[in-house]
């Protein structure tokens, strides 16, 4: 057997395993270093470096989310607002608030019989907030005054902005005038028992 030949084939075979290690070698460090994972971490931001003062850039990185302003019907309110009803050239009387909801709290009531209003058939009405606010939807309907909830009432309309409509024929009614409230504050059924001549 020639001895170069031998020396050769053991040459080889030694640098194959040597390589063989070296590419384990590598691979096992590899996955440690990944299981151990970066000193820092790689999204992690630089440090905020404040701009010199005058500076145009001196606004904060980021901006807090634009708030939607209350309108005076929310200020400073823990409950919807009164709904005054009025009729042409008559004082305004308040109604009996039901179930509202109003911002972060609300009250579930009964069918109720209304604050009294005397009126004329046919005559205007007109609902306001104390204090003034806006009304982003309403709808009011009407139902004999003895009934005890509103199966079988009779629209009076519906719409936006302030509530008009017209008083329902002669007799004893009791009107709720359902109200949704601007800038999400919440809604409210409002109840008066009117008495047309």
């Amino acid at each position: 057997m020639n001895p170069l030949a031998s020396r050769t084939s053991l040459d080889a075979r030694s640098r194959a395993i040597l390589g063989a290690a070296i590419v384990t070698f590598v691979a096992v460090a590899a996955v440690a270093v990944g299981a151990c994972g970066p000193a820092v971490p790689p999204t992690a931001a630089p440090a905020a470096v404040d701009p010199p003062p005058g500076s145009p850039s001196a606004a904060p990185a980021s901006s807090p989310a634009p708030t939607v302003r209350p309108s005076s019907t929310v200020a400073g309110r823990d409950a919807p607002p009164d709904a005054l009803l009025v009729a042409e050239g008559g004082d305004p009387v308040a109604g009996r608030l039901g179930t509202y909801v109003w911002l972060e709290t609300g009250s579930d009531a009964p069918w109720l019989p209304g604050a009294p209003i005397a009126v004329g058939a046919g005559e205007p009405l007109t609902v306001g907030l104390d204090p003034d606010g806006d009304i982003r939807a309403w709808a009011a309907r009407y139902v004999p005054a003895a009934a005890t909830g509103p199966e079988g009432a009779t629209s009076l309309g519906e719409g936006d902005g302030s509530p008009r409509f017209e008083a329902p024929g002669p007799g004893t009614w009791t009107v709720e005038v359902f109200v949704e409230f601007a800038a999400g504050a919440g809604d409210a059924s409002y109840f008066w028992r009117l008495e047309v001549e």
